[in-house]
């Protein structure tokens, strides 16, 4: 490399540093430091690698429900596949009911101070004053020949000591037997399963969920996720078939994952009938079970049982829902590739609105959810009326939302139709793209939001849904107890899940995708990701790789910032220099000994103080003729005076954008002009790589500019918006305000 070539770049790279007088964060580097490195089994692009391998576990379950004493027993044999490379000497079996013990934390735990004035209910969840039985009683765990296997049990994991080594590519049956009192949710802080008793006809509806002892999962990353559940962080499970024997009370209609096998033994001729009917009905939900037959059953109170046999195949949980109370519609979703039922099942308490939406929501979800990432591939999608939760399993979910009296209002309405949407939507995240909930909240709530959002937005466009702007207020948050999204989901506080697990993933995707990759290259990312995931077991790292893969976009920046730290955006337009240049009268081609030209404006000196609007006119700009030596060894010269003829009558405006808030985000210049029109200009984030802090930009316009404003769209959360526009937008002192309001 030639002297004077080094010493322009030593003399640019001073000017550089002196610009920025705050320490370099790094803020484009890459982030391969802080997530897992790519191996064999996780490739570099994000997808599955070739040795990628998961654990089965299938399941034959038989189970009584004792409605007299609110008891659940069952007897389950699990057929356990050991694909890794790996041999077993013992495994994890899950027992969640545990966690319901009063010596396990639970949410009475977390929310665990008393204040000045609480409610009776609060301060049962805190001391539980009134104690009740809860967990699993296990009556024994045996292998396939009958012999006892020894357990041990930690809370709510059990460890079982194999009497044979499981190697590597081999299978083991097992057994157990079990039962646990089924919980009143009442008593329970976001108890996601139990039971709800309604006092007006002596009834129960039974949400039965977290029920029988399930396979932890072994994986790639990590060996045995067998960490302890402690409500917050969900699930982490395999997949694997079901067959599964329900037995209840005669009179009760259960819901549940999977197909229904033995419908002629469990419903009438005419419910068969109606079902039939459904199964051709695109248009409109068609009554299963009645009101008036639901009413009557309520009556009933019978002390005869029956069995419900379901079948499912890989699913990756089961849950059910039982009552007596239970009215049923259903009506047919056509896909691309599949057909699906779309059923509800709902107390009178529901009615009307119940009857009139959630399976029509059903219907949105499996239609928008199956366009955005794969076609729903399970017979059913079944949405439960219960109090206060929404809560998600394969093929049917327990959601809220009631009317008080037959009414309810706009927001609850809209609550509830969202509620619906969104848990049916966890179906895709994550039920089938299984990532660890138990690790990563956000993975399965952020990217279900995000398409629950979209739906809401695409469906039913009068309703409120998420923007940038809804993120704003907890970004704006105290930094000290803010945590970044790549938190591990029981280290989060109760106050802020909500927004970082869910609101705020949700809001960066629907940055990158309508503001920095694009609709058409992000859906296809997005759905890429899906595809490559379904039925598997991601981790954070791959759904980075992914986008990025797929887009042909760098993106590090974007994940270090909004995921990895607490930053928030803060733009402030902090100056814009406006210049209009025209050429003097002399002859500018005849002055070939000339060294320096200077083209003069009608407006002031550029030494003159910053201004704070444009009334003072267009600055001076001197040109200087290029020296010789500039142009090193090119022989060609650029046309000088023809430049200058270019530029002539035109505006240059200079804006100086500083970052306050740490967060580099695109920025959006918005340009009105003086005759009222108006022009977008779009910088790639990029621009913030050599001054993270500080960034000026030059623009030519044809007519003269009498606002600038940044982000006019809302498009990045910025939580300042009274600093983003030229000239200054003032904003009254608390005292005028005060006096304004009391005139």
């Amino acid at each position: 490399m030639r002297l004077f070539i080094i010493s322009s770049l030593i003399l640019f790279s001073l000017s550089s540093v002196k610009a920025q007088t705050q320490s370099w964060q790094g803020k484009f580097e890459p982030i391969d430091n802080l997530i897992k490195p790519p191996n064999t089994y996780r490739t570099a692009s994000g997808a599955p690698g070739r040795d990628y391998w998961q654990q089965q576990a299938n399941y034959k379950i038989k189970v009584i429900l004792d409605e007299s004493n609110n008891t659940i027993s069952g007897e389950e044999t699990i057929t356990y596949y050991n694909n890794s490379p790996d041999d077993l000497s013992y495994l994890w079996i899950q027992l969640e009911q545990n966690v319901n013990k009063k010596g396990n934390e639970d949410f009475g735990g977390i929310n665990n101070s008393i204040k000045d004035g609480m409610t009776t209910r609060q301060m049962q969840f805190l001391t539980r004053a009134i104690n009740f039985p809860a967990g699993y009683s296990i009556k024994y765990v045996k292998d396939s020949n009958g012999n006892n296997i020894k357990t041990m049990v930690n809370n709510t994991m059990m460890k079982m000591k194999l009497n044979t080594l499981l190697k590597s590519g081999e299978s083991t049956s097992f057994s157990i037997a079990w039962s646990y009192p089924i919980t009143d949710r009442s008593m329970y802080l976001l108890s996601r399963e139990g039971y709800e008793y309604f006092p007006s006809d002596d009834n129960t509806v039974y949400l039965i969920a977290h029920w029988f002892p399930r396979m932890a999962v072994y994986n790639d990353t990590e060996g045995w996720q067998n960490q302890q559940f402690q409500k917050l962080g969900e699930f982490a499970l395999e997949f694997g078939d079901y067959d599964v024997e329900i037995t209840v009370p005669e009179d009760h209609i259960v819901a549940a994952t999977g197909l229904l096998q033995n419908s002629e033994s469990v419903l009438t001729k005419t419910q068969r009938k109606r079902l039939d009917d459904a199964r051709k009905s695109f248009d409109k939900p068609i009554m299963i079970i009645t009101q008036k037959e639901a009413e009557a059953n309520e009556k009933q109170k019978s002390k005869k049982q029956k069995t419900w046999k379901f079948s499912a195949k890989n699913v990756r949980d089961f849950a059910f829902a039982s009552s007596r109370k239970f009215m049923w519609d259903a009506q047919a979703v056509k896909l691309p590739t599949n057909t699906v039922m779309a059923m509800s099942f709902y107390p009178k308490e529901g009615l009307p609105v119940w009857q009139e939406e959630s399976t029509k929501a059903v219907m949105h979800a499996l239609e928008v959810y199956s366009e955005a990432t794969f076609d729903y591939p399970y017979p059913v999608a079944i949405s439960v009326n219960t109090s206060n939760i929404g809560m998600e399993f394969p093929m049917i979910s327990f959601n809220g939302g009631r009317p008080k009296n037959g009414k309810i209002s706009d927001g609850a309405k809209q609550g509830m139709i969202g509620t619906i949407i969104h848990e049916v939507g966890h179906n895709w995240f994550p039920m089938i793209v299984s990532s660890d909930e138990r690790k990563w909240m956000w993975m399965d709530e952020g990217l279900n939001t995000f398409l629950h959002q979209r739906t809401v937005a695409e469906r039913y466009p009068g309703f409120n849904s998420v923007t940038p702007k809804s993120i704003v207020p907890f970004m704006s948050g105290d930094k000290n107890i803010l945590r970044p999204i790549m938190t591990t989901s029981d280290s989060e506080l109760m106050s802020q899940f909500g927004a970082n697990f869910y609101l705020k993933p949700t809001v960066g995707l629907q940055m990158l995708r309508n503001s920095i990759i694009g609709k058409e290259l992000f859906d296809e990312a997005f759905k890429e990701y899906a595809n490559r995931w379904k039925y598997k077991h991601p981790n954070p790292a791959d759904l980075f790789r992914t986008l990025e893969d797929a887009t042909a976009t760098d993106l590090d920046w974007f994940y270090r910032g909004w995921f990895f730290t607490t930053d928030h955006v803060d733009m402030e337009l902090s100056h814009v220099k406006w210049f209009k240049v025209y050429e003097e009268d002399s002859n500018i081609e005849d002055q070939s000994n000339a060294s320096k030209v200077k083209i003069e404006t009608s407006g002031k000196s550029s030494t003159q103080s910053q201004a704070k609007d444009f009334s003072n006119g267009p600055e001076t700009i001197t040109m200087n003729t290029t020296p010789d030596a500039a142009y090193g060894q090119f022989l060609s010269r650029l046309n000088e005076p023809e430049l200058r003829k270019q530029l002539s009558g035109k505006n240059i405006y200079e804006i100086t954008i500083k970052n306050v808030g740490g967060l580099v985000m695109p920025v959006t210049v918005e340009w009105i002009f003086t005759d009222g029109s108006k022009e977008i200009d779009i910088i790639p984030a990029e621009v913030w790589r050599r001054n993270e802090y500080e960034i000026q930009k030059t623009f030519i316009k044809e007519k003269d500019v009498k606002e600038v404003n940044l982000d006019p769209n809302f498009e990045y959360a910025d939580t300042d918006m009274k600093n983003n526009s030229f000239p200054k937008v003032e904003t009254p002192s608390e005292f005028d305000s005060f006096k304004e309001k009391n005139n």
